[in-house]
């Protein structure tokens, strides 16, 4: 259908897809990073803190939720581009204003604006990189997006123990995003969404997704591949410092340096699963390779190998390398839907799995613990089987889309 130059791994295009995923990740850890001070200077005490950091971040997923599919039409309809602006452009505003909140709706208030934003970077940036690469490029140029873009929890982490300053850390955030609005500048739009502009098809509509039973089930089937990785870093790592005290007793567990081992081995899982997925020539076989990897650490990580605060450390790294899949996992997401509805899968997909941490929360916390009164390790165990039991039955349905030529579009719903 269409004809183009391709551009290469070393690209401008790659490069900023990879540095606006790095401030994507910085500004959606931070929270995590700075929670307890930030959330007590905005007025919450010892007792509320647990019940204020929740309603904080709820209203952060509620906004990455809404910006999936936002940015996702907009991307569609739009362009690739017109979201990596817009996005940007709101969560660095979102960022400066979170730096002058006073009270915890204020925060939440920021929070949410700022996942509006975050929600379409990575996305958008994937889609791009996927439809100007070569397709025996595509799953090692989105590896090096996601795993350059996962060092910016990494970031995030030593910004705030260099400056202890939680306020100064969100204007950083912000002060980033201008950086990169401006070498955005230079990026030119996917030649694919050029060439279907002006096509005679509905694009970017969210709805098309649920008037197909194989697409549906493609999408479902998409989102459910990925919920591992949230469930690692949500739970597992996110309560490091609660599973330490029943697993062996008195520790010094910083769960915010859990998250920044975790992201560590993230970031190098995602430069490596590409490679993986280049030398299987295959997707699904990279996947059921890190998957395996994931069983492994969750057995660790409850076993009584995980007897001391170094090797949960080492453990919270090996599970985040094991989840290192999230530019796999996005790269299938834009490869399994035409140009015409591609942004929006590749936008509201990973937003998807982010807004099933809730519901995974849910189950961990509210049903096996309150309402059953488990331990939060047995009820860590039994939600890792459940996560892992549904991840690999979607895993067996799912299509291989290695090969796939990205030049095509959903044509079933065409406009009067």
């Amino acid at each position: 259908m269409t004809t183009n130059k391709q551009i290469g791994l070393l690209s401008l295009p790659v490069f900023v897809a990879a540095l606006g995923y790095f401030v994507d990740v910085y500004d959606l850890l931070l929270f995590t990073i700075v929670r307890q001070p930030s959330v007590m200077a905005v007025g919450a005490t010892a007792e509320s803190i647990i019940v204020d950091s929740a309603h904080i971040i709820n209203w952060q997923m509620s906004g990455l939720l809404i910006g999936g599919i936002l940015w996702g039409v907009v991307g569609d309809k739009q362009g690739r581009l017109k979201v990596l602006f817009g996005s940007i452009v709101l969560y660095s505003v979102a960022n400066i204003l979170t730096s002058f909140v006073q009270t915890v709706d204020q925060y939440a208030y920021c929070r949410f604006i700022g996942g509006i934003g975050l929600a379409g970077e990575l996305g958008a940036g994937i889609t791009l990189v996927s439809e100007m690469l070569p397709k025996n490029k595509r799953g090692i140029g989105t590896s090096m997006v996601a795993g350059i873009g996962l060092f910016g929890a990494v970031f995030a982490y030593f910004t705030y123990q260099y400056t202890k300053d939680w306020r100064l850390c969100y204007q950083i955030g912000g002060g980033l995003g201008v950086f990169l609005l401006i070498l955005r500048v230079r990026v030119a739009e996917s030649f694919m969404f050029e060439s279907v502009k002006l096509a005679n098809v509905q694009k970017g509509n969210f709805l098309q997704f649920f008037k197909s039973y194989a697409r549906f089930s493609k999408y479902i089937k998409a989102i459910l591949i990925g919920l591992p990785t949230w469930f690692v870093i949500g739970v597992m790592v996110n309560y490091s410092n609660k599973f330490a005290t029943h697993l062996y007793g008195d520790n010094l567990i910083d769960s915010g340096r859990s998250v920044m081992f975790a992201y560590i081995g993230i970031a190098f899982g995602d430069l490596l699963i590409g490679y993986v997925s280049q030398y299987f020539k295959s997707r699904k076989k990279a996947l059921l390779v890190f998957y395996s990897l994931s069983v492994v650490g969750m057995v660790l990580f409850f076993s009584s190998v995980n007897a001391n605060d170094t090797r949960m450390y080492a453990i919270c790294c090996f599970l985040g390398f094991s989840t290192g899949y999230w530019a796999i996992f996005n790269t299938m997401a834009a490869e399994q839907f035409g140009t015409n509805l591609r942004a929006t899968a590749a936008t509201t997909i990973p937003n998807m799995v982010r807004g099933a941490l809730p519901l995974i929360n849910f189950l961990f916390l509210d049903i096996l613990q309150k309402s059953l009164g488990w331990t939060i390790v047995q009820s860590g165990i039994l939600t890792a089987v459940i996560v892992m039991s549904v991840t690999m039955i979607a895993f067996v349905f799912t299509e291989e889309t290695y090969h796939k030529d990205l030049d095509y579009l959903e044509l079933d719903q065409p406009l009067p």
